[in-house]
């Protein structure tokens, strides 16, 4: 018969739950390691390749700036400073002939109504808009109203400014008979 003793001092102990612990935590590990090592990888590709494009545009940049300083330079020359002057004048000129009365009257024309006239009408060039002056008389309170408004409502017509009312006594002798003269200011938006 046989006995199963175990006569050893220490028992026999197994470490197979500690080394498969170890296996997978060293597995998990490597696995985060390798992702954040792909991810630093990723990261300094696209860090290099904004380092190539800011350099990029530095070259162009200071190509740009030289373009510009030799524009400046040539464009500062006497004759052709002369030259840009004599265009600048002329531009004015064609600017000022090319403005379309006729379509200002047309439009004057279907917004006035009825006991209001135009006086005198000066229509200039301001920083590329026309600027009309008007002087209009007005034989009623009544007029003058139905006028401002429709000059406010129309499309054409822009940033009315009433510069001055002269109304009964004074406008009547002057004027034809207006009980009211009204000076302004208004911007025209169809050249």
């Amino acid at each position: 018969m046989k006995v199963r003793l175990n006569l050893a001092t220490k028992a026999l102990e197994t470490h197979r739950r500690l080394l498969v612990g170890a296996g997978l935590t060293a597995a998990l590990a490597g696995f985060a390691f390798l992702g954040l090592g792909w991810h630093v990888y990723s990261a300094r590709k696209v860090d290099a390749e904004l380092r190539a494009r800011t350099e990029r545009t530095r070259q162009e940049m200071a190509k740009l700036e030289t373009q510009r300083k030799d524009l400046e330079r040539y464009f500062s020359q006497k004759d052709i400073a002369n030259l840009h002057d004599r265009a600048a004048f002329i531009n004015t000129i064609l600017d000022a002939r090319s403005f379309n009365w006729t379509l200002m009257f047309m439009d004057l024309e279907r917004i006035l109504p009825g006991g209001v006239r135009v006086i005198s009408i000066e229509p200039r060039q301001v920083a590329g808009h026309v600027e009309v002056k008007l002087t209009v008389g007005a034989n009623s309170d009544e007029a003058e109203l139905k006028f401002e408004h429709a000059l406010e409502e129309s499309k054409e017509f822009a940033e009315v400014q009433i510069q001055s009312v002269i109304t009964s006594a004074s406008a009547a002798g002057n004027q034809g008979g207006d009980q009211k003269v009204i000076q302004l200011t208004t911007v025209y938006s169809r050249t």
